[in-house]
């Protein structure tokens, strides 16, 4: 598949889901299968739990990850101590998930294991740096797109999109909601001398003045805007929000006489949880939206068949979505049934 090549060019990858049952799990074991006899050494780690065999939110069944010998990877203790592979330990973190520490190994034989990693961007970063140091090429990030989630897949160097029949069985609905993703993934990036600080801060809304120098407002959420909202443009009109940003976080903006003026920074794309209609009024209005993290997509999976067993025509879906795109979409599924039919 094309792809693989384009992966090949990055130290880093992430692999994201619109919706769960959109074939994300399918999509990173086909990765992990087409790279074992590349010649590249890679890691593999997620953004919290993957590689149960049962969904714990949908109760649904789910595949599986499947590593080979000499694979670096990064888990909790609780879940590697269920491994069902042969490793040898390299590093056990200091820090905690509620899982445990992390343990960073290296796979001495092939086998299935569950995956959760760090919590939080910076954490990543970390990973995937101690994982150039112990050798790997590639690290590969299960990432997540959820509020309850404070890492940011936007951290890795790409990034592979999943959707498909769970999203939306409407092929134009499928459509509309990708393409609305896709846009969030490729806002434009926000350079600044303070960006690595605003990335590192965890709370709170921010404001950088004309010298690139950073304000607390005393505002601790995107929550608290509606009653502080004159304090907002007391250092200019460039605002960091370092939280989730919402529907009724633009709309308020929106309303403001500074609105042409006005630019909103927020870590990545993930941050953003608002409605189409939403974010293209703010926009119309002369609002303007920027992220600290941005990484560049190469492609998209789609899953043509839903939870409830819904099949959507996978040819014509993948070349809707690769022409309303202009990015190569593939069928996993599909993929690996010519693979192995050509095997």
């Amino acid at each position: 598949m094309p792809f693989i090549s384009e992966i090949l060019k990055h130290k880093s990858l992430s692999i994201v889901g619109m919706e769960k049952n959109t074939g994300k799990t399918e999509c990173l074991n086909y990765i992990i299968g087409r790279l074992k006899d590349s010649g590249t050494k890679i890691a593999i780690t997620s953004i919290g739990i993957d590689g149960e065999t049962v969904d714990q939110v949908t109760k649904t069944h789910k595949p599986e990850i499947e590593i080979y010998p000499d694979t670096l990877f990064t888990t909790s203790e609780n879940h590697y101590r269920t491994r069902r592979i042969t490793s040898e330990i390299l590093n056990i973190s200091k820090q905690s998930t509620s899982l445990g520490r992390l343990v960073t190994a290296r796979a001495k034989s092939r086998g299935k294991l569950i995956f959760s990693g760090p919590t939080n961007t910076m954490w990543i970063k970390d990973v995937i740096s101690e994982m150039k140091d112990f050798g790997s090429q590639l690290t590969i990030i299960d990432g997540a797109l959820s509020r309850k989630s404070l890492g940011s897949p936007s951290v890795t160097d790409c990034m592979i999109l999943s959707t498909g029949a769970a999203v939306s069985h409407d092929a134009n609905e499928l459509i509309r909601k990708t393409k609305f993703v896709y846009n969030l993934i490729n806002i434009e990036e926000y350079k600044s001398p303070v960006s690595d600080k605003l990335v590192e801060t965890e709370r709170g809304i921010w404001a950088i003045d004309d010298k690139e120098e950073i304000h607390d407002l005393g505002i601790d959420s995107t929550l608290l805007l509606e009653n502080k909202k004159d304090k907002l443009f007391e250092f200019g009109t460039t605002i960091f929000a370092s939280g989730i940003v919402t529907d009724k976080v633009l709309n308020l903006l929106r309303m403001q006489k500074e609105i042409q003026n006005t630019k909103l920074i927020v870590k990545d794309f993930t941050r953003i949880f608002v409605t189409p209609e939403s974010l293209y009024s703010y926009l119309s209005k002369g609002g303007k939206i920027k992220v600290l993290l941005r990484t560049k997509l190469i492609a998209v999976c789609v899953n043509p068949t839903s939870p409830s067993g819904y099949i959507m025509n996978s040819e014509k879906i993948t070349a809707e979505l690769s022409e309303a795109l202009n990015i190569p979409v593939y069928d996993i599924f599909k993929e690996k049934e010519n693979n192995f039919e050509n095997s």
